[in-house]
């Protein structure tokens, strides 16, 4: 297996992008491909350790290219014009199966532009969408769309219910995995045109596209644990995601301040360390890595922008589980089933 990480994505690049990817390599069986500036990744890796990449372990390697797509750069424009970018390399390496999966931290307008124009759609998916992990209460949850489309129409967030639905059962075992839309209130009525109208089409076709629909969830109960999956448009999806990593920080830099005030509150804290740690762990975004493009016909992740080497560690090998769960064969599966039985039943009537 081969795991293509775009070297120079990301606000931290390439820096912890080649620290990442020297942490994770001995904890999986995959190679990793830097694809980026060869003489900056390779300047950079001599400065860091002393040695050549290929000292540290046979299977880091690095792909050359020249160019970068930056975080300000108009995705389209910057997929067609820049050819040598890390990023389109990335993505037509993956597409001419040199790869097995495509990580980047960087223009989520240009990864999901590359990865829909490149890579290309499962056939019957409107449009692909960022499926992020997040903790919830002893579970974990699924937000779709996290960031991919700020302007969506119903079919789109059914669609998301339905691939979400899969992923959950192919990645985590989940085996009914219950979906929420994402509300200001639970009643049927409440929310905008857009919400009003993806309730009713998801309550209608819930059992045809084997969706677990259980109505309207709030932002609140979203981490209750009575929900693995919250359907959003990726505009909301987005806000919703980012408010919820500040207010991790936030809680985790209130209870140090507060643990450190003093000498008296700091022994005092001591037998509640490990306790303390686990609820760390627990909120801390990067322990959940990337989210997974759902939608495209192969693996491609989108690592949060301002990843340190931590979270590209995670992601790295968060990545080589998606290649081995064949989440995106069982989604290319599905939906060809889909697209099979509505055939059917149109020449039937």
């Amino acid at each position: 297996m081969r795991i293509l990480l775009d070297a120079m994505g990301g606000d931290k690049a390439p820096d912890a992008n080649i620290k990442g990817a020297v942490q994770a390599i001995n904890d999986i069986e995959a190679e990793v491909v830097l694809i980026g500036n060869e003489e900056i990744i390779k300047s950079r890796v001599k400065e860091l350790y002393g040695k050549e990449l290929s000292e540290i372990s046979s299977r880091l390697t690095i792909h050359n290219a020249s160019e970068t797509i930056e975080m300000e750069d108009i995705p389209t424009q910057a997929i067609k014009h820049k050819k040598d970018s890390s990023m389109v390399v990335g993505f037509n390496m993956l597409k001419e199966g040199e790869g097995d999966v495509f990580i980047s931290a960087g223009n989520s307008g240009a990864l999901l532009t590359g990865a829909t124009l490149l890579v290309g759609r499962i056939k019957g998916v409107d449009r692909p969408a960022l499926a992020g992990i997040l903790p919830a209460y002893k579970s974990r949850l699924v937000l779709m769309d996290c960031g991919a489309n700020t302007n969506c129409k119903p079919i789109n967030l059914l669609q998301f219910a339905q691939m979400a639905s899969i992923y959950l059962k192919t990645t985590l075992k989940v085996e009914n995995p219950r979906v929420g839309l994402l509300n200001i209130g639970t009643e049927e009525t409440k929310g905008n045109d857009l919400t009003k109208e993806s309730y009713h089409l998801l309550k209608e076709n819930a059992e045809k596209y084997n969706v677990n629909f259980i109505g309207n969830v709030e932002g609140r109960d979203a981490f209750s644990g009575n929900v693995d999956i919250v359907v959003t448009d990726g505009f909301t999806g987005n806000i919703f995601l980012k408010a919820v990593e500040g207010l991790g920080k936030f809680v985790k830099r209130t209870l140090t301040e507060s643990l450190k005030k003093n000498i008296i509150s700091t022994i005092a804290a001591v037998p509640s360390l490990p306790a303390i740690n686990r609820f760390a762990k627990t909120v801390d975004y990067k322990e959940y890595g990337g989210a997974l493009f759902l939608g495209v016909k192969k693996p491609v992740v989108k690592a949060h922008g301002s990843s340190d080497e931590k979270l590209f560690e995670f992601t790295i090998k968060q990545a080589e589980q998606f290649v081995k769960n064949k989440a995106v064969d069982m989604l290319i599966e599905e939906f060809e089933k889909q697209k099979e039985e509505e055939t059917e039943s149109q020449n039937v009537e």
